[in-house]
This record gives C-alpha cells, structure tokens and sequence, in this order.
C-alpha cells in the first residue's frame, strides 16, 4: 500500500475493464490491451498487457527499459524468445496454456503465436511500462549513422528499411503478402519445440524478409501506419 494514496477518495479505482483500454489493434484477432497506473490509479509497482494472436502474428522484437516482463499463456500456443546479453543467444521458450516465460528487464525479446486464438498476459513490475520498439530502431536511426557505423551503403541501407514503420506492434502487416507456395513450403520445414534452443547471435536474415528462427517462417515487411508524436518510446 503506497503512503501517498488516499483510498477515501471518491476518485480511487478498484475496477477496470481491460477491454476498454486498446494499446494497439491490428485487426479482430491481433490486437493488445493495456492496464497500468493510469487506467487504474490504485495500481502499485504492477501493469499488464492483454495480448491477443492468431497463428504466426509478432509481437515485434523489443525491450522495456523500465521493467521486467512475466509472459503467461493463458490459451493457445506461443514461442517467447530473447536476446540473452550475457551468452550472446537467443533463446527460444515454447509456451502452452498455463507455462510462463520471464523476460529480464532491458533484455531484447518478441512473442510469436504457433496457433490461432492465442491469448497471452505479460505482467510487469512497473506501474506504466516503457517500450522501445524495433521497428522504430529500424527507422528512426539516422541512415548515415548505421552507414558509417557498420560500414554499409547508406542507399542500401534506406531501400531494406524502407517498409519499415514506425510502432508496428504486431506484425506482419495486414497488408504483407505472400505466396501460397512459399507458404506451403515453410509449414513442411516447421519442426516443433519441446526444450529451450539456443541460436546464434547473428541469426540469418534477407532484407526485407523478416525471417523468424523458431518456424522458418518469412514475413515481408510493408505496412502504412502514421510515425507516432513521440516515437523513441511509449508510455502504455
């Protein structure tokens, strides 16, 4: 109980209704929900996110610099994996319903839905959790600066980047499109995940297909989303 709230208030908040607070919506089957401090003021070092999937939908890579996250499943099937800073590996946690993964503050992760109807809760020790996405690393980074840095074409560099969006959230667009024939072909390689795997550091990729190291799966990016006021991080 923090000394500073007055539970006499006639302004405290003991309810809410998480379906009222959308975060981010990418259609009816992928969208996520938001409850912290400023949705229910009694909250104390808490906050959630209320995330809904369908089959092969992202969570896109990112990391919240203010708290760590405790990924529960409460139906469906998903892989949560993460950038270990210690042994420079991803590593991948298959979750079915009722299994947990936990996400250290600060470290590198995405979530990734194995099957429809795929309902996740990420729990946070922070009262409002921060997040900086890597679709705005991506595509807010000045394109000289990672040029020169990592000694790069710099028209190069801005033509892979270029489908980029800012606060993409859920991906792949709902305008990405693929072949029936690729996708036949990534479903055969598919093998399923039953123990942790750990991956390189330096995980294969062909800009601008993003390839996703648990599935096989490809997934061109191109989505149409306005770049947001403040889009270096996000107050949920």
């Amino acid at each position: 109980m923090v000394s500073y709230m007055d539970y006499t208030s006639p302004s405290t908040q003991f309810f809410f209704d998480a379906n009222n607070s959308n975060l981010f919506k990418k259609d009816d089957q992928n969208y996520i929900n938001v409850v912290g401090i400023k949705q229910l003021n009694t909250l104390e070092n808490v906050s959630l996110l209320d995330i809904y999937l369908s089959r092969n939908n992202v969570v896109e890579p990112h990391y919240h610099q203010n708290a760590a996250e405790l990924v529960y499943c409460i139906s469906g099937a998903a892989t949560v994996s993460l950038l270990n800073p210690f042994t420079k590996q991803i590593q991948n946690y298959p979750l079915k319903q009722g299994q947990v993964a936990n996400v250290p503050q600060g470290w590198w992760h995405y979530e990734v839905a194995n099957s429809d109807n795929t309902h996740l809760l990420a729990i946070f020790d922070a009262p409002t959790p921060e997040v900086v996405l890597g679709s705005d690393i991506l595509k807010l980074t000045p394109a000289n600066i990672m040029a020169h840095t990592y000694c790069m074409d710099e028209n190069q560099w801005k033509k892979a980047v270029a489908p980029v969006q800012p606060a993409t959230f859920i991906g792949p667009p709902a305008n990405c499109q693929r072949s029936t024939e690729e996708e036949t072909q990534q479903h055969q390689q598919q093998q399923p995940q039953h123990h942790q795997q750990q991956q390189s550091q330096f995980p294969q990729q062909q800009y601008p297909q993003y390839i996703n190291q648990y599935d096989n799966q490809v997934y061109p990016a191109a989505y149409n989303h306005q770049i947001p006021a403040n889009p270096q991080y996000y107050y949920y």
